[in-house]
């Protein structure tokens, strides 16, 4: 093999080498491009956020059952219990009132249907 097809293969190596690393490198601007984007975005999402929180409510602040009185987590059960229970019962009671207006109609109404002609 002559001494100039090395050169060839090397010069075809490196130009390979090098259109790979262009070619991956624009993917990594691209990727980079869309990466700070999003970022900008989401900059734009959170500072929407912070003046809505800003402008509502604090929040109240945290105390975990762990560290509070077991007599004082009883009664807030029992206070959501009966609640929860209370709005049972009228649901329940509304569902019954819708199930009654649909059974219930007035025959008389339908006195046409029984007709005979």
């Amino acid at each position: 093999m002559p001494w100039w097809s090395w050169v060839v293969i090397w010069v075809v190596l490196v130009l390979g080498l090098l259109a790979m690393v262009a070619s991956l490198g624009y993917r990594l601007v691209l990727k980079a491009m869309g990466a700070l984007r999003a970022l900008g975005e989401l900059t734009e999402k959170a500072e929407v956020l912070s003046s809505r929180a800003e402008e509502g409510r604090p929040d109240p602040p945290f105390h975990p059952a762990v560290l509070g009185s077991a007599r004082e987590y009883a009664q807030d059960w029992e206070a959501r219990r009966a609640r929860n229970a209370t709005i049972r019962h009228t649901q329940r009671e509304a569902r019954i009132r819708r199930g009654k207006l649909l059974v219930s109609a007035d025959v008389s109404r339908f006195s046409n249907l029984f007709r005979r002609t």
